[in-house]
């Protein structure tokens, strides 16, 4: 059987077909500019193919998704039959699912009432899954949601000190976001280390998240109501005093959503260095022997981004009550050795303890690499996330129940 991974947005529709049996990705691809012009970029056969086609909406989207798919130069399969699964990253489970659930007109309308807390991205998510609908009626959907692995973080670490009426009338708690890439690092982790564990996972890329996992259950992660919670991110500020948006609101006149939209946007990485929200931008200038304001501005930035991950760290391992295991993922956290240097500096005295030279010269880049020195009583990991065949599985593992 084959396995259609989507993740759609609201313009845009990304994909990859995964072999349930041997996990291959036969091919993958990413529909941009739907209800404007339509770009397709696929990918199959260690080959690049772009296309441009007009794509009304999603469904027409999907079409041209599938139509590539069993076209017989650069197709990867006969017939859609083959098809046998659709697994769509939806956004928000909120208190309603606590892991992947098939889609029926149930579950769907369940979605829909959830759109309140993700009204960015759950239309987006359900818009994908009503296309798969039209075009393939009789191929199985299931919906894996972005939160549900924290759904076991208990009451007293997930609910904010605020009325009780704001939690029972308004669902104002943390939800945590990241959770596909979460939970397939907190499996992966078991795997290695050959049992399960207190670990502390840091998926590090332009969005960022602490997750601390018990025995394969999640019990805190740092994004909350919202991804805006948390750590310093590429342009998303983290924690901060909420009375600074009050400031933000006066000083400039800004509406409460340009406010929200200034601290997602044009804050973090990108807000505290004046130049990039990108790591590898800033990390450029800051190593640099550049002598200015911009550089200074971009070495602040890098030391604000690490101490705060460092924080987190410290924080769940107090939480755990012990660690087993730290485990790096994502695009910074994958490819960033300084980074990773810098962060566990000064962790020495709770038994972490990073082999310098297996960070950094013998590092191998995209695969899995155990960055710990022999003798640290936690052990360090490196391990690339993939969040497509972690929907591919939980789509399996759904339709088998």
């Amino acid at each position: 059987m084959k396995i259609l991974v989507i993740n759609a947005g609201s313009s845009s529709l990304k994909y990859q077909l995964i072999d349930e049996q041997t996990e291959e990705v036969l091919a993958k691809g990413l529909c941009e500019r739907i209800g404007i012009d339509g770009v397709h970029t696929y990918k199959a056969h260690g080959e690049k193919y772009v296309t441009k086609n007009a794509m009304p909406s999603h469904t027409e989207a999907l079409n041209e998704v599938l139509n590539t798919l069993v076209d017989k130069k650069i197709g990867v399969i006969a017939e859609f039959s083959e098809i046998g699964a659709i697994g769509h990253r939806v956004l928000h489970a909120g208190e309603v699912f606590s892991g992947s659930v098939k889609v029926t007109p149930e579950t769907y309308a369940q979605m829909e009432e959830l759109i309140p807390l993700g009204p960015l991205h759950q239309p987006a998510n359900l818009m994908g899954i009503k296309a798969c609908e039209g075009v393939l009626p009789n191929v199985p959907q299931v919906a894996v949601f972005d939160t549900a692995f924290h759904t076991t973080i208990p009451a007293y670490a997930h609910r904010y000190a605020v009325p009780i009426s704001a939690y029972k009338e308004w669902g104002v708690r943390k939800y945590g976001f990241h959770g596909t890439s979460h939970k397939f690092i907190a499996k992966r982790l078991a795997e290695v280390m050959g049992k399960e564990g207190k670990f502390v996972i840091c998926h590090i890329g332009n969005g960022s998240s602490v997750s601390a996992v018990d025995n394969g259950k999640c019990i805190d992660t740092s994004m909350g109501y919202t991804p805006l919670e948390g750590l310093m991110m590429g342009t998303r500020s983290g924690d901060i005093d909420p009375s600074v948006i009050e400031t933000i609101m006066n000083k400039t006149g800004k509406t409460i959503n340009q406010a929200i939209s200034y601290l997602n946007k044009e804050s973090g990485l990108l807000g505290l260095s004046g130049v990039s929200g990108d790591m590898r931008d800033v990390e450029i200038i800051a190593y640099s022997d550049e002598q200015s304001e911009r550089a200074d501005n971009c070495r602040l930035a890098l030391k604000a981004y690490e101490y705060r991950v460092k924080k987190y760290i410290g924080s769940y391992i107090a939480a755990l009550g012990g660690c087993d295991a730290i485990c790096f993922t994502a695009g910074v956290g994958e490819n960033g050795n300084e980074f990773r240097e810098h962060v566990l500096e000064g962790l020495e005295w709770l038994g972490i303890k990073l082999d310098k030279e297996k960070n950094g010269k013998l590092f191998r880049r995209g695969e899995e690499n155990i960055i710990s020195a022999d003798d640290s009583k936690v052990k360090i990991y490196v391990i690339p996330t993939n969040e497509e065949l972690m929907i591919a599985r939980e789509t399996k593992e759904t339709l088998g129940k």
